[in-house]
């Protein structure tokens, strides 16, 4: 998994140099299709469930799980390109919100926090405590600077399976749930709106309720002996 981790890692740092305005998501995710597959391995998103892309590329309100399409990225909007990959049998999974040239102080600082949160979940990823420990970090986080944490979408474990028990929350109280052991790996993925936490699904797509952006920050997370070791950066 350390070594899927690190070519899902090397895959966005490639995507993240794309991204600018009049490019199109379709061309992001070919980009992703060429790298991930001449690196040994295969795309985890491409056919998932009917799924029709190597990567889901969000646009501002949308959430999750947007897909590629001939539309054409345009100056001031924030882009969650999200991925997956499998090598050798081994899963990893991240995301990341780009801002595409240049974006409001507004999205920037929505960026900056939901980024943050991942962090400060990681920081309660430690053996002996409880999955409501992340949980209840990434929303107190993002809570207590004005943001709507998302209920509608979570984290999951993973592994040899891109989705896999225990569902990883960005919302919870503290001392609850599972027992976090060594062994254990997370997909610990908050998303976090500029406005209300509410969502509207349709299918696929997971859309703010009110219009307002949104941001993703994902890495596949291992609790080690030697503590959280994030295998996608």
């Amino acid at each position: 998994m350390r070594r899927s981790g690190a070519i899902l890692r090397d895959c966005l740092l490639y995507l993240a140099d794309k991204v600018k305005p009049g490019v199109s998501t379709k061309k992001l995710d070919e980009f992703a299709y060429n790298y991930i597959t001449s690196h040994d391995s295969k795309p985890s998103f491409l056919g998932y469930g009917g799924f029709p892309g190597t990567i889901c590329a969000s646009i501002d309100e949308v959430v999750v799980h947007g897909f590629p399409s001939a539309r054409r990225l345009k100056e001031g909007e924030i882009l969650s390109l999200d991925c997956g990959l499998i090598y050798q049998g081994w899963q990893a999974d991240a995301a990341r919100t780009l801002a595409v040239g240049e974006i409001s102080e507004e999205k920037r600082r929505l960026v900056e926090v939901t980024k943050q949160s991942f962090f400060e979940g990681v920081k309660q990823f430690k053996a002996g405590g409880r999955l409501g420990d992340i949980s209840h970090a990434v929303q107190t986080y993002c809570e207590s600077r004005g943001y709507g944490v998302v209920r509608s979408m979570v984290g999951h474990g993973i592994g040899r399976e891109m989705h896999e028990d225990p569902s990883v929350p960005n919302f919870g109280k503290a001392g609850h749930g599972p027992k976090l052991e060594v062994g254990m790996v997370l997909a610990i993925e908050p998303m976090i709106n500029m406005g209300t936490w509410q969502t509207l699904e349709d299918g696929w797509k997971c859309e703010t309720l009110d219009g307002k952006p949104s941001a993703h920050y994902e890495n596949t997370v291992a609790l080690t002996e030697r503590g959280a070791e994030i295998l996608t950066l």
